[in-house]
């Protein structure tokens, strides 16, 4: 069983930065696909970005393409979220979700694809 938790959400003004982290627990986290998803109020869980077990594979969202960045330290079980260029529509929680596999790229997107979830970190981005 792995126990995510993430940090470094908080309040920032359009146009700057966040860096979120989600911290692992458990010996296994190399074995596990990440993923970091959003949920906005009244809406649905969205996917953001996701990493392959060895780092050597990501995919964002459309939405974030080019100003969010998804990678991972498998030596200290750590996936980060670097976000750029943050929007007001960015607010959100933000959720980090560990998948046991097996990797499928049609199926990374989707929520029901993960078997471990975060608390989550709230993003408020002002404009």
């Amino acid at each position: 069983q792995v126990q995510l938790v993430e940090s470094g959400g908080g309040l920032v003004q359009a146009g700057g930065s966040l860096r979120l982290s989600c911290a692992a627990s458990g010996r296994t986290f190399s074995s596990y696909i990440m993923g970091w998803f959003r949920q906005a109020p009244g809406k649905e869980r969205e996917f953001v970005a996701a990493i392959t077990c060895s780092g050597g594979n990501t995919y964002v969202a459309d939405s974030v393409k080019g100003r969010f960045t998804i990678s991972r330290d498998n030596t200290k079980n750590t996936v980060n979220l670097q976000m750029n260029s943050l929007k007001p529509e960015d607010t959100a929680v933000y959720y980090c979700a560990a998948d046991r596999g097996p990797f499928f790229v049609t199926t990374i997107r989707t929520p029901h694809s993960y078997d471990y979830w975060g608390q989550g970190t709230q993003v408020t981005v002002s404009a």
